[in-house]
C-alpha cells in the first residue's frame, strides 16, 4: 500500500463533537455579553483552535479571548460539553480493519491533551493509535506544528507513506504545506468546496471511502 502511517484529526472526523463544542461557544459569548442569533452559525468553530475562534474569527481582544476561552472551557469539562459528542458511523471498522492491515494510526487533533484524552478514553478509541499529538499553549498551536511534531515522533522521513484525514481546511491546508497527501471527509462539518480551495488530494463522503483510497 502506498501510505504505512494514517493521521487522524479528531473533531468532526472520528467523533461529532459538534453539540458540545457549539454549546460551549454559545455559553462562553452569552457569558461575555455577546448573543448567539443564528445557532448554525456556531458550526464554523469546530475545528479551529479556540484562540482562533474567539480571537480571530469573533474579533476578541488578546484580554477577552482568553476569559472567553476560560468560559468555554467552563461548559466543556465542568458542565458535560466534551462528551455532548458520539462516535461516527464506521469509524470504528475504519480504525479496525487499517490496524488489522498493519498501518500506524495516530491523531493530530488541535484539542488539548485533557479534553482528548476524554473523549478518546471514553469512546475506547485511544488502543488504536500509536501517536496522540494535541495542541498546546506554547510549541503546538497550529495544526501544522501539530502533525510535524506526529511526524517527528515516528522519525518517519519519507512525507510520501503519510496520510492526513480531516474534516476542515486547516487539516488539508496544514497537509499540504508540510508536503504530505490528505483527505477531507464529508461527513464532517466541511464541503467538498472548502475541500477543493485548500487542495485536498481526495475527498471521501464516507468512512469507506476513506478505506479504499487507503487500499489503493
Amino acid at each position: 500500500m502506498r501510505y504505512t502511517h494514517i493521521l487522524f484529526d479528531l473533531d468532526g472526523t472520528l467523533t461529532d463533537s459538534g453539540p458540545g463544542i457549539m454549546n460551549g461557544f454559545e455559553y462562553a459569548i452569552k457569558k461575555m455579553g455577546g448573543t448567539v442569533e443564528d445557532r448554525s452559525s456556531l458550526r464554523r468553530f469546530v475545528g479551529p483552535p479556540l484562540e482562533e475562534s474567539f480571537g480571530k474569527m469573533l474579533g476578541y481582544s488578546p484580554e477577552d479571548t482568553q476569559k472567553a476561552i476560560t468560559t468555554y472551557r467552563e461548559y466543556y469539562f465542568q458542565m458535560g460539553g466534551v462528551l455532548e459528542n458520539d462516535v461516527y458511523p464506521g469509524v470504528v471498522k475504519l480504525l479496525q480493519d487499517l490496524s488489522g492491515m498493519g498501518l500506524d494510526l495516530a491523531v493530530a487533533t488541535s484539542k488539548f491533551i485533557k479534553g482528548t484524552k476524554i473523549v478518546l478514553d471514553h469512546f475506547d478509541l485511544a488502543k488504536y493509535f500509536s501517536v496522540i499529538g494535541c495542541g498546546n499553549d506554547s510549541d503546538l498551536k497550529t495544526k501544522k506544528q501539530i502533525i510535524e511534531h506526529v511526524i517527528k515522533e515516528y522519525g518517519i522521513t519519507d512525507l510520501s507513506k503519510v496520510l492526513m484525514v480531516g474534516d476542515r481546511h486547516y487539516d488539508i491546508d496544514a497537509a499540504r504545506e508540510i508536503g504530505i497527501d490528505s483527505v477531507g471527509v464529508l461527513y464532517g462539518y466541511g464541503s467538498e468546496e472548502e475541500f477543493k480551495k485548500a487542495g485536498a488530494t481526495y475527498i471521501a463522503a464516507t468512512t469507506e471511502e476513506v478505506k479504499r483510497i487507503i487500499e489503493e
